[in-house]
């Protein structure tokens, strides 16, 4: 399965993960390169738990992705 990362500056130090279709699931790491990761590795563990649970597994679906440029005066 394929999921969209949301990745962040850390308030501090670092950078946050999430994982919008999984709700709840967030890592960090020092490096983007850590953040995502650990947030795989969180992935998998919450896919498992619904798995283990009987639960049904979110698929991402219906996400368009656009690049914009804006200028303001």
């Amino acid at each position: 399965m394929k999921y969209t990362v949301i990745i962040e500056k850390g308030r501090e130090a670092g950078f946050i993960a999430k994982v919008p279709a999984l709700k709840g699931c967030v890592s960090q790491g020092k490096t983007r390169i850590d953040a995502m990761k650990n947030v795989k590795e969180a992935a998998e563990a919450y896919i498992e738990s619904l798995i283990e649970g009987g639960f049904t597994i979110p698929i991402e679906v219906g996400r368009d992705y656009l690049q914009i440029e804006v200028t303001a005066k």
